[in-house]
């Protein structure tokens, strides 16, 4: 701290500001006195001057005493610009794993977990998890037909993020296909066909696999039933 001892009047509020810049809550002017080892009264002097200086230059932030403390606050002209920016966050921030995610939820719902991973190929827990913090998607209820599933849907903060009036009016996804086949597999792993509906065409494929194969051992019994027969005859 010896270093700002020798700070000139400047570079002090300066050094003020940045405390305000970085300070969550409100910060009263003793709290900021003492973190630059200055005379409370000094640092309320510093706090009135950079004030008047937001204010008289008419900049896009200003410094309000509230709450028993001072904080930066964004200029009430800007309102519009700043809303938009701040709605958009949760949006640019979303990686590709979360927006893989959030398509299939948005095209695909109600729609479980299961039938989630089904369709991206991988686990997507930790990824919903962050888009139901997000706001974006809520869970719905559970599927009692599989064990009780949490089921997952889109959101109305989802419908506003993305300048939706509905579901209904989420573009339809082949027109980003850029061939036939992109179309194709669009259509199975998406739009076309529930993720249950593979499900239960895989569990009869299984079945009737299995039944081939009783169907066979069943065949080579009788033959050797016959072939024993045979025997008795010779």
């Amino acid at each position: 701290m010896e270093s700002l001892q020798s700070l000139d009047f400047h570079t002090t509020k300066a050094a003020l500001e940045s405390l305000l810049l970085v300070a969550t809550d409100p910060v009263s002017a003793s709290a900021l006195a003492q973190v630059l080892e200055i005379a409370p009264g000094e640092a309320a002097s510093l706090l009135a001057e950079l004030q008047a200086e937001y204010r008289d230059a008419n900049r896009g932030i200003q410094l309000r005493e509230v709450a028993g403390g001072w904080r930066l606050f964004t200029h009430p002209a800007y309102h519009e610009h700043v809303e938009a920016f701040v709605l958009s966050w949760d949006t640019q921030r979303l990686s590709q794993a979360a927006l893989e995610t959030l398509a299939v939820v948005a095209y695909h719902q109600p729609v479980t977990r299961e039938a989630i991973k089904g369709i991206r190929g991988v686990n997507s827990d930790g990824v919903l998890s962050s888009l139901v913090d997000k706001g974006l998607i809520r869970e719905l209820g559970r599927d009692a037909a599989h064990g009780q599933a949490i089921i997952y849907g889109t959101t109305n903060t989802f419908l506003e993020k993305f300048g939706l009036r509905s579901t209904r009016d989420l573009p339809d996804l082949e027109q980003f296909a850029p061939d036939e086949q992109a179309r194709q597999f669009i259509r199975e792993r998406l739009s076309g066909r529930s993720f249950q509906s593979t499900l239960e065409e895989t569990e009869e494929d299984m079945q009737e696999e299995q039944e081939l194969l009783e169907d066979a051992s069943a065949s080579e019994d009788d033959i050797m039933i016959i072939g024993s027969a045979s025997d008795d005859f010779e």
